[in-house]
């Protein structure tokens, strides 16, 4: 289960995708979770997913 929280979601998903995926596609699928509605809730506190850089960034 994903934290609640934009920021401790934000912390979880990027140290998540920095040590053990090489893509958020691949994260979200392994973890059974939808990629669009990990970026909805990243978005609406302000982060973009970065796909060259593999995080999410600041808008």
């Amino acid at each position: 289960m994903l934290p609640k929280d934009p920021f401790m979601l934000l912390s979880y998903i990027n140290t998540q995708l920095r040590d053990n995926y090489p893509s958020l596609e691949e994260l979200a699928s392994s973890m059974g979770e939808s990629m669009q509605e990990i970026q909805e809730k990243l978005e609406k506190a302000g982060y973009v997913y970065a796909q060259e850089l593999n995080k999410f960034i600041n808008k």
